[in-house]
């Protein structure tokens, strides 16, 4: 079983975020604040589980957490301040969301969850002052491959992934033709060919490198 905590049992918080790597839909970040004594032999970084297995956690992480939220950051978002900011941002609006805010949090990678030039302020939720202030006082973490080490990651990846492949279920009704029910958005063969073929939608993130051809836009 993964590492129930990093720094302290009580009020911390696991971070992590989903579709880091499409070329359609949100980037999704979620953040859960688990009890000190949850325990679950399958819970394990979303990656590794299969469908079937994360859609039957994701129930039992939101009864059984103290708290949970997740966030949606659309393409345009992204496009503006790009994936990486987008992704810190994500979580960043989910840890506002927190009731109660926890003491510590546990992300996942190698990304400072506060970045050296500070909060960046711009795309996605405007911040006030206050909650600037919330999100530089709480003591932060980044762990590479913390989803597979601490609990609490593995629960936030759990549920960025079923949220977000929710969403991306939902908009493929709207264009069936890339078939994003089944590759999430993801830069698969076949997704590739129906970008080529149809063009692009609103849902498609404009500086990534839709084609192999294109050159990806820097921002």
């Amino acid at each position: 079983m993964l590492s129930p905590f990093f720094l302290t049992p009580y009020l911390e918080t696991g971070t992590d975020e989903a579709g880091r790597g499409c070329l359609a839909g949100p980037v999704t970040a979620a953040a859960v604040i688990l009890s000190p004594d949850f325990q679950n032999n399958t819970l394990n970084d979303s990656k590794q589980l299969s469908e079937k297995a994360r859609e039957k956690l994701r129930p039992i992480i939101e009864q059984e957490c103290i708290s949970f939220a997740v966030t949606h950051l659309e393409p345009l978002i992204i496009d503006e301040i790009n994936i990486l900011n987008a992704s810190i941002k994500a979580m960043q609006e989910s840890i506002l969301k927190l009731d109660p805010k926890p003491l510590h949090i546990i992300v996942d990678g190698n990304s400072p969850f506060i970045p050296k030039g500070g909060i960046k302020n711009r795309g996605g939720k405007i911040f006030t002052d206050a909650e600037i202030e919330i999100l530089n006082s709480i003591p932060n973490t980044s762990i590479i491959k913390g989803d597979s080490k601490f609990i609490s990651i593995a629960a936030a990846s759990v549920l960025a992934k079923t949220y977000r492949d929710e969403y991306m279920n939902t908009i493929h009704e709207e264009f069936p033709m890339y078939n994003w029910k089944q590759n999430k958005g993801y830069p698969t063969k076949e997704h590739r060919e129906a970008i080529r073929i149809y063009g692009v939608t609103k849902y498609h993130r404009m500086t990534f490198r839709l084609l192999p051809e294109q050159l990806k836009l820097e921002i």
